[in-house]
């Protein structure tokens, strides 16, 4: 039984727990924001990249292609490619939702990114099924709230700040501070170096498929790579023994 008003509580509780998530999220979203204003595209049609898509990464590329003229197939493929990731989280959270109403799970799979995840599954563990459906769509709402306005406000804001500013730089300098944060797991320390090469090869190819074959190249080195030491858990998949809902240097969806 799904009761949001008994368990008010718990939606605050989880609500509390997205805002430390806040403070990176929220920038990006504003820098995300900002790019879409200076794309090629329709600024409505960058910021519905938000809700549509609701991918912080994948919203990024989807701009970015679309600005440089990408044919819109090359887009959905490199978006689905990055998102394939939720496939993963949506079985981890699978055994939570087993038997809830369509509804919810319509709505919570929709909410379903990274941070959503972590906080989710804190609640989860700590609270029970019940009151733990509280405490995940309190602090998945309250992401979903706070990015599209981030968003909004950088596309309105960015349409006044000078060409020059290139506000839009912060995001590739965010995420190269995301990869280097990695490099000390071998399997993800040599995807990410095959993708970067991938992706200075492939710059030249067409229709802007360098980044779905760099991403490619990098879930397949990652997934070959043979782990140097006794397994650790870096994702939701397999929990660690104690499990946190507090924000870590890759928390980026």
């Amino acid at each position: 039984m799904i009761s949001l008003r008994a368990n008010r509580g718990d939606v605050a509780a989880g609500a509390r727990a997205m805002v430390p998530w806040l403070a990176g999220l929220v920038p990006f979203g504003l820098v995300i924001g900002v790019s879409a204003a200076h794309a090629d595209v329709p600024a409505l049609a960058g910021w519905l990249t938000g809700p549509v898509i609701y991918s912080g990464s994948a919203q990024l590329a989807t701009i970015g292609m679309l600005g440089a003229g990408a044919a819109p197939m090359a887009v959905v493929a490199v978006a689905l490619i990055i998102n394939i990731r939720l496939i993963f989280y949506s079985a981890t959270m699978a055994r939570y939702w087993h038997g809830t109403p369509w509804w919810w799970r319509l709505v919570a799979g929709y909410l379903l990114v990274d941070p959503s995840v972590a906080v989710g599954l804190d609640g989860y563990r700590r609270l029970g099924r019940g009151r733990g459906h509280a405490h995940y769509l309190g602090g998945a709402v309250l992401l979903w709230v706070c990015w599209l306005t981030a968003i909004g406000v950088g596309a309105v804001a960015g349409t006044g700040l000078p060409a020059w500013l290139h506000l839009e730089f912060v995001i590739p300098l965010y995420l190269v501070g995301q990869a280097i944060s990695r490099l000390a797991d071998p399997a993800l320390r040599r995807a990410i170096f095959v993708a970067a090469a991938v992706a200075l090869l492939a710059l030249t190819a067409p229709l802007q498929l360098g980044i779905a074959l760099a991403i490619a190249a990098g879930v397949a080195a990652g997934l070959t790579a043979r782990p140097a030491g006794p397994a650790r858990s870096i994702s939701p998949l397999q929990p660690s023994s104690q499990p946190s809902s507090q924000p870590s240097s890759g928390a980026l969806r």
